[in-house]
């Protein structure tokens, strides 16, 4: 699925009078380079859960896995909103981004294959996936099931000399 351009719109309350909206490209390319970023989905009881986790960006969405017991993938079965963050822990230099979405599980064996590849590629043969029964297989680690999430709207917060708040709506 090809990248969608959103509609960026710079937030003047939040952003230095010198800022710009940053594209919605550069985002893009800040998500595919992190290398840790945070998911927050929602417990049946309505409170937040919160955890660090790696993950790839292809086929203009974010892509990450979790073994199916795990609280996440629970969470997941009840309520696929989520939000995922990522950027820089200082407050003077750096970008971060806030994207929500929905979990949506990848199960298409072709496609799983070239999402362990881009795993690989990105985190080294520590994080080999094999694909079988459309779950990721490692055999170390035991399986995982994959997620999309295709961003419904997107956040960025830049920090420094010019302080910035933009906003991607999509379409």
């Amino acid at each position: 699925m090809p990248d969608k351009e959103p509609r960026a719109e710079l937030d003047a309350r939040y952003s230095d009078e010198r800022a710009t909206a940053v594209p919605w490209r550069d985002a893009v390319t800040r998500l595919a380079e992190a290398e840790v970023y945070w998911l927050t989905t929602v417990r049946p009881d309505g409170r937040p859960h919160v955890t660090p986790l790696i993950g790839v960006w292809a086929d203009g969405a974010w892509h990450f896995c979790t073994g199916a017991h795990e609280r996440k993938a629970k969470n997941l079965r009840g309520n696929p909103h989520v939000v995922l963050t990522t950027g820089s822990n200082s407050l003077r230099e750096g970008y971060d981004l806030v994207v929500e979405g929905e979990a949506v599980r990848v199960g298409d064996e072709a496609r799983l294959r070239r999402l362990a590849g881009a795993w690989e590629a990105k985190y080294g043969a520590e994080w080999h996936f094999d694909v079988r029964d459309g779950l990721f297989v490692n055999p170390g680690a035991g399986e995982a099931v994959v997620f999309e999430v295709t961003p419904r709207t997107a956040f960025g917060f830049g920090k420094g000399e010019t302080y910035s708040q933009t906003r991607w709506r999509f379409p």
